[in-house]
């Protein structure tokens, strides 16, 4: 799968103003409600909650920052966000958008920069993210051997669309029927919410765009790898790293 800080709206290439169909305070525009299907989807007029973003309030296992506000919430806000400010920002694949938040959630920023300092603390295994994926090298801080981690600025929340989202699911094996029947009819999907300073996309981990060009069935969402994005990534992520809690 992947504004201001002050909350202001600045214009950014790749993003794009969709007109509002609803405005701040109405009822459309606030209330979330659990999709009518077996698998009781939280959803907004705008995008459902996917199970696998669900992972970062209910996965024990998960290093990214678990979350603590309640997914009704954080959909409804997000939402909510949506509705009044139109502006879906492109992501790496014409399936793939990204709407810019700001951090609500008080969640600390998932990366920090390897300095002379901190690069004895980097560590590295490999991980899968679901059990159907395969596992994959990756590195990172543990957060309990840093002094401070300060507050993100901004949440970036990553969207899939739901076309996307049901082909991910069959090539992995479900039943095209049934997920069909089981996802809400909303258009987009929250597959992730990365929690930054950035108000806009930060480049993909090189592991990623890797396992994205293995295929659906492995994980990836099928996209090739192209040399000039993979090189942007490496040369961000080589001086990054990301924190695990």
């Amino acid at each position: 799968r992947n504004h201001h800080p002050s909350g202001g709206i600045q214009s950014m290439p790749g993003c794009r103003f969709i007109a509002r169909v609803t405005t701040r305070g109405t009822a459309a525009a606030r209330v979330t409600t659990r999709a009518m299907s077996s698998s009781n989807y939280l959803s907004g007029k705008h995008f459902f909650l996917d199970p696998f973003c669900e992972r970062q309030w209910d996965d024990p296992s998960y290093k990214g920052g678990r979350i603590k506000h309640s997914k009704e919430e954080f959909t409804m806000r997000v939402n909510d966000h949506f509705a009044t400010e139109g502006k879906l920002c492109d992501g790496y694949a014409p399936f793939c958008k990204h709407v810019f938040v700001p951090n609500f959630l008080g969640l600390p920023v998932q990366a920090v920069a390897v300095t002379d300092e901190n690069r004895h603390l980097v560590q590295s295994g490999y991980v899968r993210r679901t059990p159907k994926e395969l596992p994959v090298l990756s590195r990172w801080i543990s957060e309990s051997s840093l002094e401070t981690v300060p507050v993100a600025k901004m949440l970036d929340v990553i969207l899939y669309s739901r076309e996307q989202i049901v082909l991910e699911r069959v090539a992995q094996g479900d039943d095209e029927k049934e997920v069909e029947a089981e996802l809400p009819r909303v258009k987009w999907g929250i597959i992730s919410i990365k929690a930054q300073d950035e108000s806009h996309e930060i480049p993909m981990q090189p592991i990623t765009m890797m396992r994205n060009a293995l295929g659906k069935e492995e994980g990836g969402s099928g996209v090739s790898l192209v040399r000039e994005k993979y090189e942007e990534s490496v040369a961000y992520w080589d001086g990054h790293v990301t924190i695990q809690s």
